[in-house]
């Protein structure tokens, strides 16, 4: 049974992360500043900008998950998101990376590529937006992802740990769903994410699957789901929202704007939950 440690299990993602790993077999611990609410595994409170605790926490590790993390921009002082989500990973990758663990998952964003939290009003250079598109964050968040993919490199380059950075859209938990009505219809209000959601669930496979595959190297992919979060076809919402932008393919009628075919295809992963298999949309 391998042992993977997984920071921040017990935020948002890290329920669905951990009953993943927990389900297929792993050891799971999780390392973080506070309880779950739910105990599914041990927890053992670490602060990951003290590198001798995350030294401690990740002793006799096969693998890494990390999503700890301040989640949000202007949440915080840009500084303290910064140094927080920077810290937090450098401190787990070089730790990692001298213990002679072999394999890490970490937590980047779509709020790299800046339309998130722009304040110019910053669009897509085109759609559906992969992962060789421009990143260019205005605010200390975007930028820390932007830091920690390089960091990944690094320690890469630095041991041949294989580090798989998810640009992950907006994550949704099952009981989220139920808020669905009160937007789908209102395309101004997703639109600087481009209306793209991931489920914890479908999420949580991709992460596991990033540690089970050999020979990805370290690589940046987005975790979404197959369609948007809109009951508005995704040309309509272009059209709409970023006439003008360019759309590179022929779009199917509710596609996600935020393109998983890399991610599909690395990982042998498919997202398999919609949220119109959980909305009454009558």
């Amino acid at each position: 049974m391998k042992k993977i440690v997984v920071t921040g299990g017990s935020g948002l993602l890290g329920t669905s992360v951990i009953k993943e790993f927990v389900k297929s077999g792993y050891d799971v611990v999780n390392a973080d500043i506070k309880h779950p609410k739910e105990s599914l595994c041990p927890t053992v409170i670490t602060d990951l900008q003290q590198l001798g605790e995350v030294y401690g926490v990740l002793a006799g590790a096969d693998a890494v998950v990390h999503l700890a993390a301040i989640p949000v921009a202007y949440s915080h002082p840009n500084e303290m998101t910064f140094r927080n989500n920077v810290m937090s990973t450098y401190n787990i990758l070089e730790a990692a990376g001298n213990l002679g663990i072999k394999k890490a998952a970490i937590s980047s964003s779509e709020s790299s590529y800046g339309v998130v939290f722009s304040k110019q009003s910053l669009q897509p250079n085109y759609v559906p937006v992969d992962e060789e598109h421009p990143q260019l964050p205005e605010e200390s968040y975007g930028l820390s992802k932007i830091v920690n993919e390089e960091t990944a490199d690094m320690i890469h380059r630095r041991t041949g740990m294989q580090v798989v950075s998810m640009r992950l859209g907006n994550v949704i938990t099952p009981e989220m769903y139920n808020n669905f009505p009160s937007f789908i219809h209102e395309p101004e209000l997703r639109k600087t994410i481009l209306w793209s959601y991931i489920d914890s669930r479908d999420a949580a496979v991709a992460y596991r699957k990033s540690i089970e595959i050999d020979g990805l190297g370290s690589v940046a992919l987005n975790i979404s789901a197959d369609d948007t979060s809109m009951d508005i076809p995704s040309k309509k919402l272009m059209e709409t929202c970023y006439p003008g932008v360019e759309i590179t393919k022929e779009l199917g009628e509710f596609e996600t704007l935020l393109s998983n075919e890399k991610a599909k295809q690395l990982l042998n992963w498919q997202p398999v939950h919609q949220w119109r298999n959980y909305v009454n949309l009558k």
